[in-house]
């Protein structure tokens, strides 16, 4: 059974995406295609589709808690994820899957280069 290891990636991505405020597609996506050879398109829908759930309800609890939220930057930013995220998906699945896992670890590695350059 997966379950296990469905569960350890959700604790993994859960911990640093409270930790780092990562979105947990960045540990989810590579760990579903690599460790239970989900394909890319398989990988980011099952991502996609937990964000609808609240999964980060009690980490978003702590940030409020601790006055670390900008509800105005939250409204905006939803209601621009809630419009883009559909024409993503349907970007997403006119691409191939060989290029679409390319087209993401170029995106990861531009977010880590600048990030670790901190400019």
């Amino acid at each position: 059974m997966d379950y296990a290891l469905y569960l350890l990636i959700g604790l993994v991505a859960g911990t640093l995406g409270g930790l780092f405020g990562i979105g947990g597609g960045i540990i989810i996506i590579p760990a579903l295609t690599y460790l239970l050879h989900f394909t890319q398109h398989k990988a980011q829908g099952t991502s996609i589709v937990f964000l609808v759930l609240p999964v980060g309800l009690l980490g978003a609890w702590k940030y409020f808690q601790d006055k670390n939220v900008d509800f105005r930057a939250v409204t905006f930013i939803a209601i621009g994820f809630f419009v883009a995220s559909l024409f993503g998906a349907t970007l997403a699945s006119k691409i191939p899957d060989v290029d679409l896992k390319k087209y993401f670890g170029v995106f990861l590695l531009l977010v880590s280069i600048k990030m670790i350059l901190g400019k």
